[in-house]
């Protein structure tokens, strides 16, 4: 099939007509028959049977639209990464990250970035990892931030920082003195806000608790991090969370322990392979590097300034 073939007979598969894959690919409709017809010679196949007026896909027409679907998307990504390479800037700086980052993480560390780049183009998307991988495939995205690694065969992964999972709990769970130490994961508050399963931190929080003979129970699930931490700071219960979201709950309605054993949180930056990063993108990931020893540090001295 050449690439037109594919276009037209794609297109009528979707809108059912050739009057519609016609008005979809901006040709006439005798261009879209004509193409469609020689589609079917080169082809040897009937791909359509007209039933009182209408096209209907043959069994053929069926089995053969899967494997042009999957072509049609790879050709639209490939046009996407064309015009991405050739309308953007190199100093042009695209980051995107997954929705905790973005807020927790990300608008400090592009503040900083931003006193040293006052003109630079920037931009900032918000996926969930998986997202991240295909906008880094496409060309939308330079650089991503993620707490997990696609482990994928097209994406530079680097953990520039690791971190540990934390408690977070209404202000006066514990006595002061306990605040900022340690906490044992067979001591975990009774009242846990849990987060979604799929969530890698997650599975890797219950092998901990497995490895220790203890059992994380939950009373209240959420989907992100983010939404556990305001049940928390509405005394709805604790929940363990990421270093990053601990960071920025308010001190003055929680309390936060790190677990112990530790249960490590990476945090990864992503790029396309043999894509290197321009200069400006390169000091957004030392910002973010920065930014990210902070706010580990800055939720360490808050639980000392508490205790003392």
């Amino acid at each position: 099939m050449r690439l037109r073939h594919i276009e037209v007979f794609h297109a009528v598969m979707q809108t059912g007509t050739i009057s519609g894959a016609a008005q979809l690919l901006n040709i006439s409709q005798p261009a879209a028959t004509k193409v469609l017809q020689h589609c079917e010679l080169q082809l040897g196949l009937k791909l359509f049977e007209r039933i009182r007026g209408k096209l209907h896909p043959t069994p053929e027409a069926h089995r053969l639209f899967g494997e042009v679907d999957k072509l049609q998307r790879d050709l639209q990504s490939v046009r996407r990464l064309a015009a991405n390479l050739k309308s953007n800037p190199a100093e042009a700086v695209r980051l995107a990250s997954t929705p905790t980052l973005s807020i927790t993480l990300i608008p400090e560390a592009l503040a900083r970035w931003r006193h040293r780049f006052e003109k630079v183009h920037c931009t900032l998307a918000t996926f969930h990892t998986a997202g991240l991988v295909n906008s880094l495939l496409v060309g939308d995205t330079d650089l991503a931030f993620s707490l997990y690694d696609p482990c994928h065969p097209g994406i530079n992964s680097e953990a520039i920082i690791r971190g540990n999972m934390t408690v977070i709990a209404p202000a006066d769970t514990w006595s002061k003195e306990l605040h900022g130490q340690p906490l044992k994961l067979c001591g975990l508050p009774k009242n846990l806000i849990g987060i979604d399963l799929d969530d890698h931190l997650v599975s890797r929080l219950l092998d901990a608790c497995e490895d220790e003979g203890t059992v994380f129970e939950s009373s209240t699930m959420v989907q992100t991090y983010l939404q556990a931490k305001t049940l928390v700071e509405l005394g709805a219960g604790a929940a363990v969370v990421d270093p990053f979201t601990a960071a920025i709950a308010d001190r003055s309605k929680t309390a936060c322990r790190p677990v112990f054993p530790a249960v490590g949180v990476d945090l990864y930056l992503l790029s396309r392979k043999a894509t290197p990063l321009s200069r400006s993108a390169h000091a957004f990931v030392d910002a973010v590097r920065q930014t990210a020893n902070d706010h580990i540090a800055r939720a360490s001295a808050q639980a000392q300034s508490i205790r003392g």
